[in-house]
């Protein structure tokens, strides 16, 4: 029987998602898998907007899904979390915990009391003023953080935890006993696109880009004037409806969202490379739903010249009676990276 269970709960522009784990002797067992759509709006850049919407979202999701489990792991990623390297005096943690505040505002482009702050440890090292500790320094914007825990309280559910995102895909995702020194992780939402690079499991570097598959679909959508469900067809190749001139400027139209895409990451890789050049980024792996782009993987791999992979979240646990068939265990491959990793966050 299962020892110890926890339910990671990724709430995504389009769709609520969640995943629950055991931990038990025979190890780390996904027991159940669900997500519900949302429409258009209720969620922006990771951040609840309509809570009403949201909360029947999450009712239908534990009640469809069959989750037992009321507490969750929520993750957090959009346009007012900062993320970034920090050296600090060494201290103990206990200590850490209550001087953060006064050794980090000057970093922060917002005031201290407004934000749910963290440090993530990464290592230790003397530095010219003595013993430091370095990590990666993250805080949030308060009030958006509590827009999410709000709407989750409301579908009587229980917040235990609020993790960085970037942390779950990395938990999720990432390979840190294999054989690359550095790898970066890439998970594509519809909005939000996690980017985090690690050697090892310790991440290095952090960053949230407001940008994903759904700018794909709008761009199509626009440039054909076509229903979203149509261009989303289009966006991974799966219809054959248009005529040869709206084919061209779907293609011309999902070029170029996919250019401008990958350049944001290959700024991102650039600036990590000439700040870290001891650890350079030997692997790229892709997940979450944008990652299904077409032509995605090619094009991220013939710009950035580094080889890209398929992150293989499910290959990392075993696999209970979750009532899912291969094909659609295949199907959520790409999208269980946040929640599958929010939950390790609280078991492993």
């Amino acid at each position: 029987m299962p020892g110890r269970n926890a339910v990671g709960l990724d709430i995504g522009t389009s769709g609520v998602r969640a995943a629950e784990l055991s931990y038990g002797r025979d190890g780390i067992t996904l027991e159940k898998f669900g997500q519900v759509a949302l429409p258009e709006g209720a969620v922006r850049d990771g951040e609840v907007i309509d809570q009403a919407v949201v909360v029947d979202a999450l009712k239908a999701l534990w009640k469809g899904s069959g989750f037992r489990e009321k507490r969750v792991a929520l993750g957090v990623a959009n346009q007012r979390v900062v993320v970034r390297q920090l050296d600090l005096p060494w201290m103990t943690r206990s200590e850490l915990k209550v001087s953060l505040p006064l050794q980090v505002q000057e970093f922060l482009p917002m005031a201290v009391e407004d934000a749910v702050l963290d440090f993530h440890v990464t290592e230790e090292l003397q530095g010219p003023e003595g013993r430091q500790l370095r990590g990666l320094l993250v805080a949030a914007a308060k009030d958006t953080v509590m827009s999410n825990v709000t709407a989750v309280q409301a579908a009587g559910l229980r917040v235990t935890s609020v993790d960085l995102t970037s942390f779950a895909v990395l938990r999720g995702t990432g390979r840190p006993h294999s054989d690359v020194g550095t790898e970066a992780l890439l998970d594509i939402g519809a909005r939000v696109s996690n980017l985090v690079i690690h050697s090892g499991g310790v991440p290095r570097f952090v960053r949230v880009l407001l940008s994903g598959g759904q700018d794909v679909t709008d761009a199509i959508a626009e440039r054909l004037g076509v229903p979203a469900a149509l261009a989303e067809a289009v966006k991974r190749g799966t219809d054959e409806q248009l005529t040869p001139e709206e084919r061209e400027l779907a293609t011309s139209a999902l070029q170029l969202m996919r250019e401008v895409f990958v350049d944001e990451v290959r700024s991102s890789l650039d600036y990590y490379g000439a700040s870290n050049p001891q650890f350079p980024v030997e692997r790229i792996l892709v997940s979450g739903g944008g990652s299904l782009l077409d032509g995605i993987a090619p094009h991220l791999q013939q710009v950035t010249r580094k080889p890209v992979d398929t992150g293989d979240v499910l290959g990392r646990v075993r696999l209970g009676r979750t009532g899912l068939d291969e094909d659609q265990l295949a199907a959520i491959q790409p999208l269980a990276a946040v929640p599958v990793g929010l939950a390790l966050g609280v078991i492993s």
